[in-house]
């Protein structure tokens, strides 16, 4: 435990002032209608209605492919060319769509309107129209809408425009209440039960998660809520939590050991839990992890590795591959940079790491074929292509879909990419 804690004061510039690469090109990343995918998992009453064109509907169908036993509570709510030519009322049409909906899955307690293209291509203000149909359907149905437009968003800020549309209906919290621990970011059942295990053993009892897994479980917020992000992407969601007087605690993101251990410290100082406590409460799910990472090291220490940007969980993954994998950082790119949310993860990196925000596509393929690293992790676009030209890939979207976040999950984290290598290794056997 101490030795945990003490790698991580040591290096404490990193990266922080580093100035990294912007591009601004061509992109290859998911549209933000894929984080439907797991958030109507998370969210358990709540629905998914895409306003937006077959090819959408299709988009979704496709990514959403391991659901065809199970019926989804997500469709798509197609627009064609007579809704576009004004032949038809589009409101109107979306009014049917939803009584149609809400008539057969009675269940529904939260939907989302989500837009598949801005306002001005599809030729509907979801937001007048969710404003009109919460109020047609209250108190037994909320209608709120969000943007997961691919003009707009990249892959994983999808659910941070799904979390930012329901924080102005949080209820606000009394004054005088008690502080209270606000997770935010999804996360899997399984992790939120253990990290809720760790907390109370702390002695931190009032703990809540945003999402919550059902709709009508109305998480307050004021000046008393201390916010933990477990996602990096969340931007909006805690700039809109912050203006409710929420208070955001500094920590990197739960991520291995190092990164699970400071995130869970961040929440102890913030409830004044002593050193002893806290120590107890980590030290069995801690060396579990211990035990897990030495397995996989053996396979990943020394081995070189190449960030596409895609979901920005690349930076907290490439600290913890390289801080307790041993991996040589080649170049990690990012969607986008929020220096306050990445503030701790970027002082934990090695310096002089490579950094990219944004993306011209074709200039990194060519820095990525120059390098020709060990490992590259890349969206499904570029895997084929790339695994063709001799060269050993990750998908980004597996990292968001499966759960990493925690210490009973290091293992399965570091596992994502040692998979990858023993393949590669044994075609070549």
């Amino acid at each position: 435990m101490s030795q945990v804690i003490s790698i991580h004061k040591e290096s404490s510039k990193g990266c922080t002032d580093a100035r990294p690469l912007v591009e601004r090109g061509q992109r290859e990343v998911f549209c933000g209608l894929t984080g439907i995918i797991w958030l109507h998992r998370k969210i358990q009453d709540a629905f998914f209605l895409v306003v937006g064109s077959r090819t959408c509907a299709h988009l979704i169908q496709s990514a959403a492919g391991v659901m065809i036993f199970a019926e989804p509570r997500f469709g798509t709510a197609i627009i064609d060319e007579r809704d576009l030519a004004g032949l038809a009322d589009v409101n109107e049409e979306l009014d049917r769509v939803v009584n149609q909906l809400l008539s057969r899955r009675p269940e529904i307690k939260l939907l989302f309107l989500v837009g598949s293209c801005p306002s001005e291509v599809i030729k509907l203000d979801l937001s007048r129209a969710a404003s009109r149909l919460s109020v047609q359907h209250s108190p037994k149905v909320r209608v709120l809408n969000y943007s997961g437009s691919g003009i707009e968003t990249t892959f994983t800020q999808g659910e941070d425009a799904c979390l930012a549309s329901m924080v102005p209906v949080m209820p606000s919290a009394p004054t005088d209440a008690e502080p209270e621990l606000l997770i935010v970011g999804t996360l899997a059942d399984v992790v939120e039960d253990q990290f809720v295990r760790i907390l109370n053993h702390m002695g931190i009892e009032r703990v809540r998660f945003f999402p919550p897994r059902h709709a009508q479980e109305q998480v307050p917020i004021g000046a008393n809520t201390r916010l933990l992000l477990a996602q990096p992407f969340l931007g909006d969601t805690a700039r809109l939590l912050q203006a409710r007087g929420a208070s955001l605690l500094p920590a990197p993101f739960p991520l291995g050991i190092e990164g699970t251990t400071a995130w869970l410290q961040s929440a102890a100082h913030a409830f004044d839990v002593s050193k002893e406590r806290f120590e107890a409460a980590v030290a069995g799910p801690l060396s579990r992890a211990q035990t897990a990472l030495s397995k996989a090291k053996l396979h990943l220490e020394g081995k070189s590795i190449f960030f596409f940007p895609d979901s920005q969980l690349e930076i907290p993954l490439a600290r913890f591959l390289s801080r307790e994998m041993g991996m040589k950082l080649l170049e990690v790119g990012t969607p986008y940079l929020h220096r306050q949310h990445m503030a701790v993860e970027l002082a934990m990196l090695p310096e002089g790491t490579f950094l990219s925000e944004g993306q011209h596509v074709e200039n990194q393929l060519d820095r990525c074929r120059a390098f020709h690293p060990d490992m590259v992790v890349c969206g499904l676009g570029l895997a084929n292509p790339l695994e063709s030209e001799g060269m050993t890939t990750k998908w980004a979207i597996e990292l968001v879909f499966t759960p990493i976040q925690g210490y009973d999950q290091a293992g399965d984290l570091a596992e994502l990419f040692t998979r990858p290598l023993v393949r590669r290794m044994r075609l070549a056997a």
